[in-house]
């Protein structure tokens, strides 16, 4: 039965294939009776929940607040902003009726006397809802700025989906905030994208590029997109967070204005930011391997694992009041452990168990350890074992986890600078980048560039990168010829 569990695709044969393996054998999420959408089970759930806990607590360190606004929007919100609709007309769900029947023959079907006067989307996303409260918020500059923040489900009606990665439903949180002032919208904007880039950095393990979208690229309605970008274990990008200065848009579309310090009315400038359970599959991909999850400790439900194996209750009853004062010690100092002494499955399948769902670290004590004061410790990113000396255990199991939330960092950083290329020879490029990668390449600014490229490789441009020079001088587009005016990741993406 061990054997069965652990049996998932290998990412060198079937990497998406794995990828979805993973989500289902590793009691993630499964699939929905309703199309795109999906269930996110208990364990899932308790990783999301974690990083939202962890999220909710530096928005708010930030002076950001929690609120909550409809699930539903009139249609004549989004008509309201031209590029805001035509970005997302495609992904919208409409609610036209408010009210279902029984037909005779005992069908249950819309009733069509029950016709909405005016059709309701359900929010991809809800700048239009929230610029039409903060009509109602904000008159003076005193009343500025305002920083929201809501954690909610959204839909948009995707046609290809994948658990996590990319679902109709989703859930997300969507921060969205005013100012009185240009310099201050476009200074939240970017800090926001700075706490998003310490979270997945730091909690997830996951090193991400910073950067500015292209404006084929930007959030309908946007006048800049600052992104995070993280590469996966193929060699693709996932764009994991998006901050968007929104400029005057939404301000002027629904007339939010404000009487400045002088007393001169003026639109507010705006910001909208958001990070979804799309986290969770580059948690997934980014770290995993061909037995399962490799969660980073801060992010795990349950950090240690504690299995006795035992000949008889009385053993048991030793091991465990062996182990007692460490498990207590273990909590107090924070950890999360479980104590797995349940007799309804055999200790080969606990472990194939636990390795398949990431927990970090597996404390195992046997009759024999008890009588030579030795315990096992196994580590799940390295999958190392050995056994040791009971004493100064709760230390050990300490230093373990804090070395591991490093470790699995510099792994995954390690593996992403690798996969960096500089390139300027278009026919090189379009040959290596079948093979994943980030390509640093010039760029002359032009959407029809960006189109071609797209065209040609499926790969898109990711963004112009923070972390790399834009002095282009000499430098010319891979694709046109002309004098570049960046420098830009390209790669091919989720």
């Amino acid at each position: 039965m061990a054997k069965e569990l652990k049996q998932l695709t290998k990412r060198a044969d079937n990497y998406s294939q794995w990828y979805n393996d993973l989500v289902m054998k590793a009691d993630l999420a499964e699939i929905a009776p309703v199309r795109g959408c999906m269930i996110i089970k208990p364990y899932g759930y308790a990783i999301w929940e974690k990083m939202q806990a962890q999220l909710d607590k530096m928005f708010k360190e930030t002076g950001v607040q929690n609120a909550y606004f409809p699930l539903l929007i009139p249609v004549s919100f989004f008509a309201r902003e031209a590029e805001h609709v035509k970005g997302f007309a495609k992904e919208s769900a409409v609610v036209t009726h408010y009210r279902l029947k029984a037909t005779d023959d005992g069908q249950i079907v819309v009733d069509p006397d029950a016709r909405l006067d005016e059709p309701l989307i359900i929010r991809p996303t809800s700048e239009t809802m929230i610029w039409h409260t903060y009509k109602n918020w904000i008159h003076s500059w005193r009343d500025l700025p305002i920083m929201c923040n809501q954690w909610c489900n959204v839909m948009r009606w995707e046609m290809r989906t994948r658990p996590f990665l990319r679902t109709s439903e989703f859930l997300w949180q969507e921060g969205h905030t005013a100012h009185a002032t240009k310099e201050e919208a476009e200074t939240e904007a970017q800090k926001m994208l700075h706490v998003y880039a310490d979270f997945v950095e730091n909690w997830m393990d996951v090193p991400v590029l910073q950067g500015v979208k292209s404006p084929t690229e930007r959030f309908a309605g946007a006048l800049n997109t600052y992104t995070i970008e993280a590469m996966m274990q193929d060699g693709k990008a996932l764009q994991s967070g998006t901050s968007h200065f929104l400029g005057q848009n939404f301000a002027k579309s629904f007339d939010v204005q404000f009487l400045n310090k002088d007393n001169k009315p003026e639109y507010v400038w705006a910001t909208s930011w958001g990070v979804s359970t799309r986290l969770m599959g580059a948690l997934i991909m980014v770290h995993s391997d061909d037995n399962g999850l490799v969660l980073p400790p801060r992010l795990a439900p349950t950090q240690v694992v504690i299995v006795p194996i035992n000949k008889n209750a009385e053993q048991l009853t030793a091991i465990s009041a062996k182990l007692q004062p460490v498990i207590n010690e273990l909590r107090q100092l924070g950890i999360s452990v479980k104590y797995d002494d349940a007799d309804n499955k055999r200790p080969g399948f606990k472990f194939a168990d636990y390795e398949l769902k990431g927990v970090p670290v597996r404390l195992v004590m046997g009759g024999r350890d008890l009588e030579n004061n030795t315990i096992e410790i196994m580590r799940r990113d390295t999958l190392e074992k050995e056994n040791v000396s009971f004493d100064g255990i709760v230390e050990r199991v300490k230093n373990i986890l804090d070395d591991m939330q490093k470790s699995i960092f510099e792994k995954a950083k390690t593996y992403r600078d690798a996969h960096v290329y500089e390139c300027h020879d278009y026919e090189e490029f379009k040959e290596r980048i079948k093979d994943g990668g980030f390509f640093l390449c010039p760029w002359d600014g032009t959407a029809e560039t960006e189109a071609k490229i797209k065209e040609d490789t499926q790969a898109t441009i990711r963004c112009i990168p923070f972390a790399y020079d834009q002095d282009v001088d000499g430098l010319k587009d891979m694709v046109s010829g002309a004098k570049a005016k960046y420098k830009v990741i390209i790669a091919r993406a989720y």
